[in-house]
């Protein structure tokens, strides 16, 4: 993350403020104004009542600095890393040589456990959670948060996972891990529950590389290992370094709090200001969330603590999601072949409204796509989804207006799943996560979804536009 932040400064993303700010709302009110004027990254020298650290936000500062720190033109590039390696698997004899190469390949990316990290210089064991600068972001929050944790576990299969899940501070020692029934957290925590396994070691790094920051956000597809992922991401392996507990964690983590989930101990969470601009508020709607005893702190020298700041958009998440649509898309495209694109608009705060253009084929192709999505990864809880002909250009809004007006008959192409798992933060169901989801099939219509009718569209003439070439670019420009 170091390394990050002196090539941000070299670019002139970075913002050094000397002024002593406090962790509680101080800090987070300067980097929401920073995002909403579009001023990148903040390094904040002094923090109050934390005289070791210094703290740093907005990292995720826009889709271009990603792709230029990441190595690529596309970040596209970055989903078909993986996808490349299981082209051509080996069927015969005499695909081995050419197998060969690509394990060859494939070892790049494996993650590779070392014997030292700079985070084992420094230790706290008495109510080390105090000793974190986390952020208050809201007024009406319940308490600080760590609000880009990176919890890394493993379940009872081995599989290993690092995910960003928020973390409220009960005390010193305590803390509410916020991970959802669909999360990876859950499931690993409910194997543990039913093999009436009482602790759950558990670990929460601070801070790390971008590649490796943007991984623990990513929905990357179970069993996928995540710890394998990052080094996709990255374009090199991650090193890790295995704490007392056994858990791994990334190396170049700032800090990093070992501890345990005790299984059987539940409690309330919340409320807490999330990224629709709402507060969510489990308790509400009855929900319990397991404790993480924290046992001890390991942190670097003159540690960075960073943290993220949600609210309405947009903020550093709608960065980190164009991101994920980007880096994802290669492997929507392995589900759904017809994909062509897709865009979650940042004002649809990522789980709220996905676009999607489609190679139509076959009559009901459009609803096919919107309930292969529904049952697909993160994008099962996408609220509304709008499914569109190949030639519309999903991330000009207007081209999708008028595929909407153009091409939806709505007592034919407007579904609407009623009593569907939700996002448990969408401010606007009564009854979180159980809502209902909208899907609009804005494709062209074939004559058979016509009942015969044929609806030609008015095209340019070819040979009229090549004679008048010379006079738009005298008149036009162009």
């Amino acid at each position: 993350m170091r390394d990050y932040l002196e090539w941000l400064e070299k670019r002139g993303e970075l913002i050094r403020v000397d002024e002593e700010l406090s962790p509680e709302l101080e800090i987070p009110a300067f980097l929401r104004k920073a995002m909403y004027r579009k001023r990148g990254a903040v390094l904040f020298e002094r923090v109050r009542d934390f005289p070791e650290w210094r703290a740093v936000g907005n990292l995720f500062t826009g889709v271009e600095t990603l792709r230029d720190v990441l190595g690529v033109e596309k970040l596209e590039e970055i989903g078909e890393r993986p996808l490349k390696l299981l082209e051509n698997l080996p069927l015969g004899l005499s695909d081995k040589l050419t197998s060969l190469g690509k394990l060859r390949k494939m070892s790049n990316y494996l993650p590779r456990v070392v014997r030292k990290a700079e985070f084992t210089k420094n230790i706290i064991e008495d109510e080390p959670l105090n000793s974190v600068p986390a952020f208050k972001t809201w007024p009406g929050d319940a308490s600080r948060y760590l609000t880009y944790p990176l919890v890394c576990f493993s379940d009872p299969k081995g599989i290993n996972s690092m995910s960003v899940y928020r973390v409220m501070l009960l005390n010193g020692e305590r803390g509410v891990i916020h991970w959802q029934v669909h999360k990876r957290g859950s499931q690993a925590w409910r194997d543990y529950l039913e093999k009436n396994d009482g602790k759950m070691p558990v670990a929460i790094a601070i801070g790390s590389d971008i590649g490796t920051l943007l991984t623990a956000v990513s929905p990357v597809p179970y069993p996928m290992d995540k710890l394998l992922f990052a080094g996709f991401i990255r374009g090199k392996g991650l090193e890790l370094y295995r704490l007392p507990n056994g858990i791994l964690v990334p190396a170049n983590a700032e800090a990093v709090i070992e501890g345990y989930v005790d299984v059987n101990e539940l409690t309330e969470e919340g409320p807490f200001g999330d990224h629709f601009g709402f507060y969510d508020k489990p308790s509400e709607r009855n929900e319990l969330y397991p404790v993480f005893h924290a046992e001890r702190l390991y942190y670097r020298d003159n540690p960075l603590y960073y943290g993220s700041v949600v609210g309405k958009p947009p903020l550093e998440d709608a960065v980190i999601g164009k991101a994920i649509e980007r880096i994802f898309l290669p492997l929507m495209r392995m589900v759904l072949p017809e994909v062509v694109d897709v865009n979650f608009p940042e004002y649809g705060v990522f789980q709220g409204v996905a676009i999607v253009s489609i190679k139509k084929r076959y009559p009901g192709q459009g609803k096919k796509v919107l309930n292969a999505l529904w049952g697909t990864g993160q994008a099962a809880l996408t609220k509304v989804i709008i499914v569109v002909s190949d030639d519309i250009n999903v991330h000009d809004v207007n081209q999708v207006m008028w595929a909407v007006a153009s091409f939806v008959n709505p007592e034919r192409d407007v579904l609407i799943i009623p009593n569907a798992h939700t996002d448990a933060l969408d401010p606007a169901v009564s009854n979180p996560p159980l809502g209902s989801k909208l899907g609009i099939d804005a494709t062209k219509k074939l004559p058979l979804e016509m009942g015969g009718r044929v609806v030609e569209e008015v095209r340019e003439e070819p040979e009229v536009l090549k004679k008048l070439e010379t006079l738009f670019r005298k008149y036009l420009g162009g």
